[in-house]
């Protein structure tokens, strides 16, 4: 008889005292010769290719997406990058000139009523700091990818010092970001989001009437500043639907409402947070991609022809994707409801509001929404090294 040994992917037979019989020595030679020609095949990328089990690597190996670099260049550039400098520059120098009901000038002091306000101290203070914290948030203002990494510092730690709690750069362990589609009318989401550790909701919409629908709970109200600006016509500054207590996370979407924010901050009893301008920078770049793309795939149009019909300068993000990509970044578990539309539904659950804002680009921003859920790898301008959370989105 004889004993078989492997050593170095190769087969030896081994005599013992008493030697194997021919016959079984033929058929010894036999599976050598087969085993040693598939192994050669397989190497070779011959007939059994599917059968590459000496090499696992190359199976769990993660695909490299592949960017279009000409929808990256495209997606970078800001249209209205040189209208909003200029703005800025004006704002700083005391021009509120055709902003709306901010509409005066620090250096002109024609009216009595303007003058008397100007000599108040309170207008000074609140002057100084809105010059202050526009000039610090245009300054930062440009690409950064790192901010990803970021936020958990930049927003979970100011609620955390607020609600007494030891600041630690842990996420939350799930978030529900609440959307305002009148699909949510259609389902009794109410408990499901409640049972998020933190529910973000958008806009100030109300939940009286349609806690089964959306649920009771707010941890975080996440608005855009014109939300704000309507709100700091109301005496106190109040814009509180969920409570004093409850956090407000917003983004700017014209330098002048920092002057609600200065005016606003100082009555808030729970923080008020502005988003880090490199992360809307970063949304903006990510929406425009998808919005271009979604564009050359349907229309076969060439890119130069989109900014016509996305309005161009005023394209922008919607507050629901700006929340759902800040509970990306905060976030282990992301539960998305009440984004996507239905023909049965309005396209605010608790408005009569029927048509889409041309600004926006919904379906482009339902991409995005997939990639998120099933291949976070094909999102574009995010940094290799950052973990994405689990994601679902609910309809």
């Amino acid at each position: 008889m004889g004993k078989l040994s492997s050593a170095h992917n190769s087969v030896f037979i081994v005599p013992m005292k008493r030697s194997a019989p021919p016959l079984f020595s033929v058929l010894l030679l036999i599976i050598f010769s087969l085993t040693l020609s598939s192994r050669i095949l397989v190497r070779r990328g011959g007939g059994f290719s599917s059968i590459e089990v000496e090499e696992p690597s190359l199976i769990l190996r993660k695909k490299v997406p592949v960017f279009n670099s000409t929808l990256l260049k495209y997606a970078a550039i800001d249209v209205g990058e040189a209208q909003a400098k200029n703005e800025i520059k004006e704002l700083l120098e005391g021009n509120f000139d055709s902003r709306g009901r901010y509409r005066f000038s620090v250096k002109a002091r024609k009216s009595k009523g303007i003058l008397t306000m100007l000599r108040s101290p309170q207008f000074y203070r609140n002057w100084l700091d809105f010059r202050r914290v526009l000039h610090d948030w245009s300054r930062k203002k440009r690409y950064q990818p790192e901010i990803m990494d970021e936020l958990i510092g930049l927003v979970k730690g100011p609620i955390d010092r607020h609600d007494g709690l030891v600041v630690s750069e842990r996420r939350y362990g799930s978030c529900a970001v609440v959307g305002n589609s009148g699909i949510l009318m259609q389902k009794e989401y109410g408990e499901l989001i409640d049972r998020h550790e933190v529910v973000i909701r958008l806009n100030n919409a109300r939940t009286e009437t349609y806690e089964r629908n959306v649920g009771v709970k707010t941890n975080i109200s996440f608005v855009n500043s014109n939300i704000l600006h309507l709100c700091g016509r109301r005496r106190g500054c109040f814009c509180h639907p969920y409570g004093a207590n409850v956090p407000m996370v917003m983004y700017i979407c014209q330098p002048a409402h920092f002057l609600d924010y200065t005016v606003c901050n100082s009555s808030h009893i729970a923080p008020l947070i502005v988003t880090d301008p490199r992360f809307d920078v970063l949304c903006a770049r990510i929406v425009k991609y998808y919005s271009l793309k979604r564009f050359v795939e349907e229309t076969r149009k060439s890119l130069d022809e989109w900014a016509s019909v996305h309005d161009g300068s005023m394209f922008h993000y919607s507050s629901g994707l700006q929340a759902v990509m800040l509970a990306v970044g905060i976030c282990d578990k992301v539960g998305i409801f009440g984004f996507g539309k239905s023909a049965s539904a309005r396209h605010h659950y608790h408005t009569n509001q029927k048509a889409e804002l041309k600004l926006h680009d919904y379906e482009a921003e339902y991409d995005f929404y997939h990639d998120l859920v099933n291949n976070p790898q094909a999102i574009p301008f995010i940094m290799d090294t950052f973990k994405f959370p689990t994601a679902i989105v609910y309809q």
